[in-house]
């Protein structure tokens, strides 16, 4: 009898198939290559997504035959959870164990109507963000399919438990790839798990409700065009290049003119009515002028974009500080009387070290770090498949 099992990707690789590894489409091949029809993916997929099923031999509607041989050749493995803390807003974040020296972070944020799960798609970052708790601890290594939506996987299971005990902590009803990780240099994988966040046989998402956030690999936003429905966010943070060159250094690789021509293609292929969120993380004397604001204002076209202003949650050895509130005000107001819907994003989970990438380096030091020079930074945004450990 198969019971889930916690990932370890540097102990003894499995020669099981992981069933989390796969979408809909991946699930057909792999049961087509054991010889069975291609709706037992179908049925699979619910097993495991939406009744949280792993042991197969509780899968009653599948063969005894095919329940044994998938106990021999297939497995649904678990990250460990290392820690779980809740804040006093109801903010839950978890600390999980992919490998014997890898943790990343899932934080889910309880709203009047809705619930956010902010999942993680690579251990650590790459890109080096001057502001980010996670560019300080360097990149470890991408992380797989089934990596990524064993987060969603886990979360529901806790939420679902709590609801059964009598509490209210809230469902996901939607997940933003904002957590550990540019999403768009571990493409593939992300791809996939969005791809089952989306499947009515598994998570059933509306594609509104889930988004990929980049801070600007324009290769890939392109991609995600055709490839995908899923909504875009794009981590601006900056009104100019020689500013954003130093804040967010993929801008050295892919300038604003191209990133925002690239949004404008990304919105040709959507659904008239759809925008782009524009996330924008304000810092104390840096970028949060009024001229930034008009800077702003003239790069972004109100009837495509939607502004999220961040005040900063300070980490250790930050070397900014949040803007002053009067200062947020102001610059929101300034974008709302442009015509823009721009909202403040609050401040969740303070007490819990909420903000990403924070309280993953209080429980292990991870074993290797290494931040990416300039020009390897650059090289690693090139247009060649995701980067890898």
């Amino acid at each position: 009898m198969l019971q889930a099992t916690p990932l370890d990707t540097d102990a003894q690789q499995s020669t099981r198939i992981n069933l989390l590894d796969f979408d809909e489409t991946g699930l057909a091949t792999v049961f087509e290559g054991l010889g069975e029809r291609a709706f037992r993916a179908t049925q699979v997929l619910k097993w495991i997504h939406q009744q949280q099923v792993t042991d197969f031999d509780a899968m009653t509607n599948l063969s005894k035959v095919l329940r044994a041989r998938l106990a021999e050749s297939a497995e649904v493995p678990l990250p460990e959870v290392l820690l779980e803390k809740v804040s006093s807003d109801g903010t839950r974040k978890w600390v999980l164990s992919v490998d014997a020296r890898n943790r990343i972070e899932t934080v889910f944020i309880p709203e009047p109507g809705r619930g956010t799960l902010c999942v993680s798609s690579q251990v650590g970052c790459a890109l080096d963000c001057q502001f980010c708790s996670t560019a300080k601890q360097g990149f470890s290594r991408n992380l797989s399919t089934a990596e990524i939506i064993s987060q969603l996987w886990l979360v529901n299971q806790r939420l679902g438990a709590l609801e059964a005990a009598g509490a209210n902590p809230g469902r996901v009803t939607n997940v933003v790839f904002m957590g550990m990780g540019e999403p768009m240099l571990n493409y593939d994988a992300v791809l996939a798990a969005s791809n089952i966040m989306l499947n009515d046989n598994a998570y059933g998402l509306s594609r509104r409700r889930v988004t990929v956030s980049t801070a600007g690999v324009v290769p890939k936003i392109d991609r995600l065009a055709s490839e995908s429905g899923v909504a875009l966010a794009i981590s601006l943070h900056a009104t100019t290049d020689s500013l954003r060159d130093t804040i967010v250094p993929i801008n050295r690789k892919y300038p604003l003119a191209e990133l925002l021509a690239a949004c404008d293609r990304f919105l040709e292929q959507r659904p008239k009515g759809d925008q782009i969120t524009y996330e924008y993380v304000m810092l104390d004397g840096i970028n949060d002028s009024r001229d930034d604001a008009g800077r702003l204002v003239g790069l972004l076209d109100p009837h495509k974009s939607k502004i999220n202003l961040i005040p900063f949650n300070p980490f250790p050895q930050a070397e900014y500080t949040r803007s002053k509130p009067e200062a947020i005000a102001t610059f929101q107001s300034r974008l709302q009387a442009a015509g823009f819907v721009t909202t403040v994003r609050k401040t969740r989970g303070d007490d819990i070290d909420a903000a990403c990438g924070q309280l993953v380096g209080q429980v292990a030091a991870r074993g290797r770090k290494g931040r990416l020079t300039a020009d390897a930074r650059t090289d690693q945004t090139a247009d060649s498949g995701p980067v890898g450990a």
